[in-house]
């Protein structure tokens, strides 16, 4: 009899403890996690601004790049980003029933909005399986807001639903604000040329301060010439392969960083004299690319930190201004240009002389 009181009293408690876990369950919010972009492939164009008036939109080509503000190629990278962020991010929770009021507070004084456009059939039939009369049109509007306290997700609300959510990505350390970018350069490829030696038509490299170091790699056939830009004199037993490391280096051919984030005055300081270098490209297509190069001086306020002055470098040993195409100041690096950037005596079989120096 004892024995078949334990075995009920058993029950009865695991009976309460089911009844509280589902009474739990069925108490907590609940929400369709549809919050995302499903099919990214028919994302066709991404606008995206702030209260500030910052504002850029981002437009897939026809050949699958990306343009921004349909005048300059995006990062393809950072665009990538921005895509597998509205793919893969999910609602953590609903914001709080009595936060709710100053989350869309806070949302509409700081948020941006994000609008995705996708190409859309007019005709869906048969689950998909017949698409008929595609058309672009704007599918989904977020507002993405700042992040929660425990830095691992942000608020986001979007339009058409009732309420803001909490929206991570799953597995990602970190909130998701920062990947909806409003400046439209941080939004643009560092891509100077990206060329294969085949299209390569013509090299130039002039430098002013020592003209009868300038010279020119001009194709020739299935070859290359070279000829010094002084006296317009063609060069023979020139270094092949040196040459050959340089036409080579052309391929994917980047700059560092924009110049917009170092102060003015430096730049200005840096690039108003006369260019150490004038790189010209031209592919057998005719387009044309230039690039002058200045030295780059390390920033003077670091003298107040140094210890022993003396010892402190003048110029920037790893990287130095360029514009490009007489628009863009970025900077590039020595590294990436050191094959480049080099005089004409380099290439006539003398010892290498960096031309950091």
């Amino acid at each position: 009899m004892k024995k078949r009181n334990l075995t009920l009293i058993i029950i009865a408690a695991a009976l309460m403890v089911a009844a509280g876990i589902t009474a739990y369950i069925l108490s907590r919010p609940t929400f369709k996690q549809d919050f995302h972009i499903e099919d990214i492939a028919s994302v066709s164009r991404i606008y995206l601004t702030d209260k500030e008036n910052g504002e850029v939109t981002l437009t897939r080509m026809e050949d699958s790049t990306w343009m921004v503000d349909n005048t300059y190629e995006a990062n393809g990278p950072v665009v990538d980003l921005l895509l597998e962020t509205l793919h893969t991010m999910r609602i953590r929770q609903q914001v709080n029933k009595n936060a709710i009021p100053n989350a869309i507070k806070d949302l509409a004084a700081h948020s941006i909005k994000v609008e995705v456009y996708q190409k859309v059939p007019f005709i869906n039939w048969f689950g998909g399986r017949l698409k008929l009369f595609t058309r672009e049109k704007l599918t989904t509007t977020y507002y993405v807001g700042r992040e929660t306290q425990d830095m691992m997700a942000s608020f986001m609300f979007r339009q058409g639903d009732d309420v803001p959510y909490i929206i991570h990505i799953p597995g990602f350390r970190g909130f998701l604000t920062p990947r909806f970018m409003t400046e439209p350069m941080k939004w643009r490829s560092h891509r100077i040329v990206d060329l294969d030696v085949r299209a390569i038509e013509r090299i130039e490299l002039e430098i002013p301060a020592e003209e009868q170091e300038s010279f020119a790699i001009q194709r020739e056939g299935n070859g290359f010439a070279m000829e010094m830009l002084q006296r317009h004199q063609r060069v023979n037993g020139f270094d092949t392969a040196r040459v050959a490391q340089m036409l080579s280096s052309f391929t994917w051919l980047n700059f560092d960083e924009f110049a917009s984030i170092v102060p003015n005055s430096f730049a200005d300081s840096c690039v108003s004299g006369q260019p150490r270098t004038i790189l010209r490209i031209v592919d057998t297509a005719g387009n044309a690319s230039e690039l002058c190069t200045y030295i780059k001086y390390n920033n003077p306020d670091d003298l107040k930190a140094m210890p022993d002055p003396e010892m402190y470098e003048t110029f920037d040993l790893n990287r130095l201004y360029s514009i490009v195409n007489k628009k863009d100041t970025v900077l590039i690096q020595y590294y990436v240009f050191d094959n480049i950037l080099q005089p004409a005596s380099y290439f006539l079989g003398a010892d290498k002389t960096s031309f950091a120096q």
